[in-house]
């Protein structure tokens, strides 16, 4: 007998990766302490490596790090990181060279949720395949924080606009913007902190569908490219209520630098513990049956 299989878990919407979540900072050298040498991850040895602005990877997914004013995303970002333990031990390490900054960290039984220099919080998940997907390495969701009485509204704008997956869950807005990666938009009562400009990256399939939507409703805020534009604000496409405002770079999967395959480094390789040909990590399980 054939196995049953449930087509629909393959299907993929409009939005196919969240490649980069990008906020400022002041300084790259704390920027480096933070998330390089406390958080593990790589800087990209190819691409911006001045001092004027860092990408730094985290499987297949980056944050960029212009230097400027600091913005602080209104909300959190997932990643997945391999070893606990070994996140703790850097994050204690570095706690000397951030003093006098934002910087901290706590556990939870789910997360460390690790807070830059300048109050960006890091949520740290260990890999689970039920949850994560055969992720190892990466950026699984973006989890921000909106008004309430908006979720529903937020979902109607990626279905109808973006074509994106989206769906209520527990109240939640979640956007499914690439394999194991989601958006995800929390009702709070929390008074909203003003929009500082930071803004994500994300690749779609059909590139001028949504493009013409936007435009449509007047919602195209730069027109940056042949294969880039961008938008601002989301709003109800039923009424054409400004729900919230979250910077998007859209790009088409024909730009230049869509799957260019990323650096990932072992941060447990020191020069006192070296061990050959463990140099590289890998962002995925190495077993087919996650």
């Amino acid at each position: 007998m054939q196995p049953a299989f449930d087509r629909t878990e393959e299907d993929l919407g409009n939005v196919v990766a969240l490649e980069h979540v990008n906020v400022t900072i002041p300084d790259q050298i704390k920027a480096t302490e933070f998330y390089v040498t406390g958080l593990g991850l790589t800087r990209d040895p190819y691409m911006m490596t001045g001092a004027d602005n860092m990408w730094v990877n985290v499987g297949r997914s980056q944050f960029h790090l212009p230097t400027r004013a600091p913005q602080v995303v209104r909300g959190c970002v997932g990643i997945v990181l391999p070893d606990r333990e070994a996140l703790l031990g850097r994050l204690r390490g570095v706690a000397g060279a951030l003093a006098e900054t934002r910087f901290a960290f706590r556990e939870t039984e789910d997360y460390v949720e690790a807070t830059s220099p300048w109050g960006n919080r890091i949520r740290c998940h260990a890999p689970s395949a039920e949850r994560f997907g055969p992720i190892t390495l990466g950026m699984p969701y973006v989890e921000l924080g909106v008004p309430p009485g908006t979720a529903e509204g937020i979902v109607r704008f990626y279905r109808q606009i973006l074509g994106a997956r989206a769906a209520l869950e527990d109240g939640a807005a979640r956007i499914e913007v690439g394999i194991g990666q989601h958006l995800v938009y929390r009702e709070t009562d929390a008074p909203p902190a003003p929009y500082d400009g930071h803004h994500l990256q994300v690749y779609v399939a059909d590139f001028s569908g949504p493009h013409r939507r936007l435009r449509e409703r007047g919602l195209v805020s730069e027109e940056s490219d042949r294969h880039q534009y961008r938008f601002v604000d989301l709003v109800d496409p039923d009424s054409g209520q400004k729900l919230f405002a979250l910077e998007h770079e859209v790009r088409s999967m024909r730009h230049p630098l869509h799957a260019r395959p990323l650096v990932n480094r072992n941060p447990s390789q020191t020069n006192r513990s070296y061990a050959p040909g463990r140099d590289a990590a890998t962002w995925s399980m190495p077993h087919p049956d996650w």
